[in-house]
């Protein structure tokens, strides 16, 4: 998108669960961005970058009444939250003072706080329509060694949190996400209205790309390679880069797939022959012929001498003369495929058959 309006593409990552093994998944993904032949611009980004400057903007929604500790535990804050059909309710810690509140968030940085008993809200409105305006997390603790920050931190920003800001940080101006974030742009775009920052960056959304008999969703596809139900996250069944990569798509085959069907807010699901037809289109085109007999049966000419060689030459590709030609034997036991015999056929069978005769006649050689 990017390249299309003559733009730049930040490559970023969302590193603020120190719990997640951010280093295997960070050079993967570069890996599948260059082999797709694709750059981003300046540096890779971090959300870690601005874990100070989080914190400054945590404390200045403090400070404006905004944000409070919450110690209710994380069932009883999804039970105050209520239901897509039941309002929430105020959580008893929410009216706190400002002082109150910076003080015990200062607790929670120093960590002295235990993991789960305390988290920062945003104070905004617990009978909102949109669940996710309904005073959601933006800082919890985590004693965990981050990949990047190692132990500095104990506190994390959420990525509801994290994200729009690291966005406005860098000048982003156009943040393109998924419509399962789309009530998540309230949010967003209500963090950046209440903290003192330059740049207010904007958020879209698009469907996501839905295959037809394919599992997209990363939390179930994780559970299949923990399992060693896969070969790992490269397994060529499964539906990510690397897997498509070792079942033999190429890059130009992925990025036309991803042309063709464009871009929509229409949620829908893509007719799986839609991504092979790209492969098939080009393999049409570059890739040379070769065969193999998978699954062999004998086949052989009876009146031909035992010590009967020839060599055929063959093209390598039916209309690309310029790949060349390879030589292939044939003599008296030859191999065909078990698909391409069969012993009772009917009209629509065009391949080697008993049904007809026990003997075929073909370029005046009798088999058999």
């Amino acid at each position: 998108m990017a390249k299309c309006f003559q733009g730049e593409c930040y490559l970023r990552f969302d590193d603020t669960n120190p719990e997640t093994k951010h280093q295997k998944y960070i050079e993967s993904i570069k890996h599948d961005i260059k082999w797709l032949k694709f750059k981003w611009n300046k540096s890779v980004h971090y959300s870690s970058d601005y874990f100070e400057k989080k914190y400054h903007f945590a404390i200045e929604l403090i400070k404006k009444n905004l944000a409070y500790v919450e110690e209710l535990s994380l069932d009883d804050i999804r039970k105050y939250r209520g239901s897509l059909t039941k309002i929430g309710k105020n959580s008893p810690y929410r009216n706190r003072s400002i002082q109150e509140n910076l003080y015990l968030f200062k607790q929670m940085r120093l960590g002295n706080f235990s993991e789960g008993t305390a988290c920062l809200r945003a104070k905004i409105d617990m009978t909102s329509p949109f669940l996710i305006m309904r005073d959601p997390i933006l800082y919890r603790i985590r004693f965990k060694n981050h990949h990047r920050t190692q132990n500095k931190w104990c506190i994390y920003p959420t990525y509801d949190f994290s994200h729009c800001i690291s966005d406005a940080i860098e000048n982003i101006t156009h943040s393109l996400c998924t419509l399962e974030f789309q009530d998540n742009r309230q949010l967003y775009n209500w963090i950046l209205k209440n903290i003192s920052i330059r740049f207010i960056s904007k958020q879209y959304e698009f469907s996501r790309m839905n295959l037809e008999y394919t599992v997209m969703s990363k939390r179930k596809l994780k559970i299949l390679v923990k399992n060693n139900i896969v070969d790992g996250w490269d397994d060529p069944r499964m539906p990510t880069i690397s897997g498509l990569r070792r079942r033999g798509y190429t890059p130009l085959s992925i990025r036309t797939f991803c042309d063709r069907i464009g871009i929509t807010k229409q949620n829908s699901i893509i007719n799986i022959s839609a991504l092979e037809s790209c492969i098939k289109k080009e393999l049409n085109i570059t890739a040379m012929r070769f065969m193999a007999v998978i699954n062999p049966v004998l086949l052989i000419f009876e009146n031909l001498p035992d010590k009967f060689e020839k060599l055929i030459e063959v093209p390598n590709h039916p209309s690309n003369y310029a790949m060349g030609k390879r030589k292939i034997f044939f003599n008296k036991k030859i191999y065909i495929d078990r698909s391409d015999f069969s012993e009772k056929s009917n009209l629509l069978y065009k391949r080697l058959s008993l049904g007809k005769t026990t003997k075929h006649e073909t370029n005046d050689h009798l088999i058999s």
